[in-house]
């Protein structure tokens, strides 16, 4: 996709919608949970919840080997285990200690 004149990588159309949602509540949960760690200079922190965000993003097809390249078998296990990965990580209440 472009915009402004720059190359994005969207996210994979084959996706099931409930896989995505479920995908995009992790990656906007684990982009909310940088901001706390980085005003707290918490840089372990911080580093977790950027991982997570970029574990969505791959399951979402947004980085890593480009969906388009992959098999529809690849596609379907990247989605699968990226679900599966950030389904059994913590929330941000549970690392809070809340």
């Amino acid at each position: 996709m472009i915009i402004n004149g720059r190359r994005w990588r969207a996210t994979d159309p084959d996706v099931p919608e409930d896989a995505a949602a479920r995908l995009r509540s992790h990656l906007m949960a684990a982009r909310r949970a940088v901001a706390t760690p980085r005003r707290a200079q918490d840089t372990a922190a911080e580093r977790a919840a950027r991982a997570r965000v970029h574990a969505a993003k791959v399951a979402l097809g947004e980085r890593g080997t480009p969906w388009w390249d992959q098999q529809e078998t690849e596609r379907r296990a990247r989605w699968s285990e990226g679900l599966a990965a950030l389904d059994g990580r913590p929330d941000d209440r549970d690392a809070r200690g809340a």
